[in-house]
């Protein structure tokens, strides 16, 4: 089945992320919890891309789901301090029932509908941007077991913001670290903020997904 214009535009909107993050189909897939074949079917038009594989690219990548489908609108949020997110998103940020540093499995692929708990509106906070739990005592004083974090994924290929805590995917669990500088160039090192915690040195190329953290949310908040 040959695609349509819209189809046909809607895959040229696709291969504009992949430029924009700078990363490859199969890094993409793994950005939104779809195999690398599934991608390669849906950009070279073999396969119409369907609303689920969408709502993975708006959700994993904070997208326009307007734009994703027509190009109305623009691709990602305006920068913080205007109104137009909460005016598109009149609901709020959507807050998951996930605990973001327990089990194994691809976090991309967790952000479900059934997931969902409720949502936040606050200024400042990206609407399009998941929230999830924070359990464990390795970043107190910054975050409090029980908070709440919004997340944006990041290309394995993008440069690192030195200092910044991110969600650190590895193949067996996940973490959430300062990610600091490290003498090796191949390698990184992860940082907690309670003293009572070692530095971790993890391998640049092990890392299979990350995730800037970019608001901290009290959990009575949202309590």
């Amino acid at each position: 089945m040959e695609p349509n214009t819209r189809h046909t535009e809607i895959i040229g909107r696709i291969r504009h992320l992949i430029t924009l993050k700078r990363c490859t189909q199969a890094a993409f897939g793994k950005m939104i919890g779809v195999d690398a074949a599934t991608v390669s079917r849906v950009l070279a038009g073999r396969t119409m891309p369907s609303d689920a594989f969408l709502n993975r690219i708006v959700v994993n990548m904070g997208v326009s789901k307007r734009w994703l489908l027509d190009g109305s609108d623009v691709p990602f949020a305006k920068p913080r301090g205007e109104n137009t997110d909460t005016a598109r998103h009149p609901l709020g940020a959507p807050v998951y029932n996930i605990d973001v540093t327990a089990g194994t499995t691809p976090l991309s692929r967790m952000f479900t509908d059934e997931r969902i708990v409720g949502r936040v509106s606050l200024p400042g906070l990206n609407p399009e941007l998941p929230i999830v739990r924070v359990s464990g005592d390795s970043m107190i004083p910054r975050l409090n077991p029980g908070c709440y974090i919004s997340i944006r994924p990041i290309s394995l290929d993008a440069p690192i913001s030195w200092g910044q805590i991110y969600v650190v995917v590895l193949a067996d669990f996940r973490l959430v670290k300062y990610v600091r500088r490290h003498p090796d160039p191949d390698m990184v090192k992860l940082v907690s903020a309670n003293p009572a915690y070692d530095d971790i040195d993890v391998r640049r190329s092990d890392i299979e997904g990350l995730y800037l953290v970019e608001n901290v949310i009290n959990h009575d908040f949202l309590s």
